[in-house]
């Protein structure tokens, strides 16, 4: 349903990517949210209202998920940068333990992520927060915590409906725009 509503509010065209679920889904020991997968197939990676960042596929690094966590992934779990996490006081998902999982941002450096415990799987809350201040808890799916940022200007601290940006998509590097 929110999926639908994401579609007819971008008057996006899905493109219906074939995804090797299994393969990614391995890598990260843990299943991902029904309705993000309907996403990323749908609109892959890109921009939303010239300001919101999806993560999902890109044939390029910039809007590509798995890119975007296997180099969070490794900066958090550098032991020569300390022990302070850029999600603090959280840490990045690892495989098979707790952390966030970052898939979506804004240029206002908001961040979008789910809280994944690897013994807890199917239990995707969403975190959100605003320029590294203190993280917001949305027990809803992806794609209506997404449809809310859009569409929605009562939607604070995170809704951009007000802004009247529009509501098109930009696919990311790897397709024409």
């Amino acid at each position: 349903m929110w999926v639908q509503r994401v579609i007819e509010l971008t008057g996006w065209e899905p493109l219906g990517f074939s995804v090797d679920w299994a393969a990614i889904e391995g890598e990260l020991g843990v299943p991902l949210p029904a309705d993000y997968k309907e996403l990323y197939e749908a609109f892959g990676g890109g921009v939303f209202s010239d300001s919101v960042y999806f993560l999902a596929r890109d044939e390029g690094d910039s809007f590509d998920f798995l890119t975007q966590w296997r180099v969070s992934l490794s900066v958090d779990q550098d032991s020569t940068l300390g022990d302070v996490s850029a999600v603090d006081p959280c840490a990045i998902y690892a495989p098979g333990g707790k952390g966030l999982l970052e898939w979506g941002a804004t240029e206002w450096a908001d961040e979008y992520c789910w809280l994944i415990d690897a013994e807890r799987p199917g239990d995707h809350p969403v975190l959100a927060r605003s320029d590294g201040g203190a993280w917001h808890r949305y027990d809803m799916s992806t794609s209506e915590f997404l449809y809310r940022v859009l569409a929605d200007p009562a939607f604070q601290p995170f809704g951009i409906a007000q802004y009247d940006l529009g509501t098109r998509f930009k696919p990311g590097s790897g397709r024409p725009l």
